[in-house]
């Protein structure tokens, strides 16, 4: 094999080298719409965004105006790939039994204002809850949340239970066109093109608001530089290393005997770590 010097590669040069070879190397994970959709659930629950029934996760359907969505009544530790719900942007069930959360309906209104957006997560993970009771948005100054930089919208004033479409319209408004969304007095939003996205952004986004509190709990978080945030964010948020990150959180989280009911994987599968 030819080598190449390097040394002498300007850093557009390097980055673009490394695009080609993730892109060649790295690869796809092999799960089904709803397994990625349980293993999300599983993974964020383990890292922190246990809040009971409350939090949602959909991802759309083949028909684009339908999406799947967890069933009423289980957390986020007990979905499986086999109990979601298959639901048209009214919430009636086309598929699968029991029913949808009412507070899903604002992703319907998401979902109808951006096209781009194939799943939505939200939950009231705890530091982000806690954040948001100071009602201030989430301070992005490291290079590891920098998979968020310049890329969180603020909502500043709690509007209630998301049940309603006047909550649909503010949330969807609010949103415009950036990945995550911080709802103050409530949780975090979200809303990406892909679920392994989602996942790594949703842990992203929990990690950076303790990061915030613990900062700003012992001084004044100092920003970063702006084209530096920018640089790092579309460095991180490439597509292939994306799905390299969700395919190591799935390999951890299917290690813990709990989880292994969520894909249904048979025994000796390689994917079960």
């Amino acid at each position: 094999m030819d080598t190449v010097d390097t040394f002498e590669f300007s850093k557009k040069q390097l980055i673009e080298q490394a695009d080609k070879q993730m892109d060649r190397y790295l690869e796809d994970s092999g799960y089904s719409t709803t397994q990625k959709l349980a293993l999300t659930c599983r993974i964020l629950f383990d890292n922190g965004h246990d809040s009971g029934l409350a939090g949602q996760i959909t991802a759309r359907g083949s028909d684009r105006s339908t999406f799947y969505t967890q069933r009423l009544g289980l957390g986020f530790d007990e979905i499986s790939a086999g109990n979601f719900l298959l639901v048209d942007e009214h919430l009636n069930v086309l598929e699968g039994e029991g029913m949808a959360n009412p507070a899903n309906r604002f992703h319907s209104w998401v979902y109808r204002a951006r096209p781009d957006v194939n799943c939505i997560v939200h939950t009231h993970a705890l530091y982000t809850a806690a954040l948001g009771m100071l009602e201030v948005p989430l301070e992005v100054s490291h290079m590891d949340n920098c998979v968020l930089y310049d890329d969180v919208a603020f909502v500043a004033k709690w509007p209630g239970v998301p049940v309603g479409n006047e909550e649909g319209e503010l949330i969807s408004s609010a949103l415009g066109n950036k990945r995550a969304l911080m709802l103050s007095h409530h949780g975090l939003l979200i809303a990406t093109s892909t679920i392994e996205e989602a996942c790594v952004l949703g842990l992203a986004f929990e990690r950076a608001a303790k990061m915030h509190l613990l900062a700003s709990a012992a001084g004044k978080i100092k920003p970063i530089d702006v084209e530096l945030g920018k640089e790092a964010h579309d460095w991180i948020l490439k597509p292939k290393r994306n799905t390299a990150a969700f395919n190591y959180y799935a390999r951890r989280a299917l290690r813990n005997p709990h989880n292994r009911d969520c894909i249904d994987l048979p025994a000796g599968d390689q994917r079960l770590g």
